[in-house]
Order: C-alpha cells, then sequence, then structure tokens
C-alpha cells in the first residue's frame, strides 16, 4: 500500500514539471533612467519582480514553485515595471515614486518571503534615504516643470 502512494505521489510530481510557465522577459521600453545610486539599489532589490530584466532562479523552473514565482512577477509587473516607464504618464510616475518611498519605508518591500533567497535585495537605512532622494528631487523637479508651463 505504502508503495502504491509513494509511486502515485512521484507520478504527481513529475506530472505537474509538464504545466506551462510564463518565464517571459519582454523587451525595455523604456528605463526608469534613475541616478546612478538610486539605479543600483533598485536593480538590486527590485528589478527581479518589477521589470522585463528577471533574473530567473533555478527555483522557478519547478513546479509548483514555479507557478507561485510566475505568478508574483506577473502581478508585480502590473503594479510597477521599471522596464516600461514610459507607458507611465507623468502624474503616475509621480505616484509611483510616492508610493515607492512609502512601500520601501514602511518595510513592506522588498517582501519579506523573498528576502532569504536573496539577502542582497535588503534595503538599508543608506538605501532607503538614497531612494527617497531620488524620488523626492525627480517629483520635484517635474513639479516645477509644470508649474512653469502654466505661466
Amino acid at each position: 500500500m505504502m508503495k502504491k502512494i509513494l509511486m502515485a505521489i512521484a507520478i504527481v510530481a513529475v506530472g505537474i514539471q509538464l504545466v506551462p510557465v510564463q518565464r517571459s522577459n519582454p523587451p525595455v521600453t523604456k528605463d526608469v533612467g534613475a541616478e546612478p545610486a538610486a539605479a543600483t539599489i533598485l536593480r538590486r532589490a527590485c528589478y527581479d519582480c518589477h521589470s522585463n530584466e528577471t533574473a530567473w532562479p533555478w527555483y522557478s523552473y519547478v513546479a509548483p514553485v514555479s507557478w507561485l514565482v510566475s505568478d508574483d512577477v506577473k502581478e508585480a509587473r502590473s503594479h510597477l515595471n521599471f522596464s516600461e516607464w514610459d507607458k507611465y504618464d507623468e502624474k503616475r510616475r509621480r505616484k509611483i515614486k510616492e508610493e515607492i518611498v512609502e512601500e520601501v519605508g514602511e518595510k513592506r518591500m522588498p517582501l519579506k518571503i523573498y528576502l532569504p533567497l536573496h539577502p542582497e535585495a535588503r534595503i538599508s537605512e543608506t538605501d532607503f534615504q538614497t531612494i527617497k532622494s531620488w524620488a523626492e528631487s525627480s517629483t520635484e523637479r517635474a513639479n516645477e516643470g509644470e508649474e512653469g508651463d502654466s505661466k
């Protein structure tokens, strides 16, 4: 009986590997273009989920984990995709930057479940200040430009 159960589990484990999973990296249409210090942090901590430059790790090829990873990346890209920055208007870009500061500042990003396998994605207080400075300075420049247009 135990042999049959183990055989059934093995068949299911092999069978689920055949379920197709989307692991794509579409072309980058326009990168966020952050200042170098902020760009380095964003690439290290955010791009695996929030860009079209995902480095698909070995476990993203093993079901059922592959399903979770693929869904997480798909959802993350739907909220923010640094590789498709040109698809956001200026108002949306400012809102995204505000949300980045809020999410990172409140330690909701990067996700805690992501960090054990990707310790390099941890964001230090110095990293956070760099991101915040970039987001706020570029937002201020954008606001100044809009004010100048209305004069």
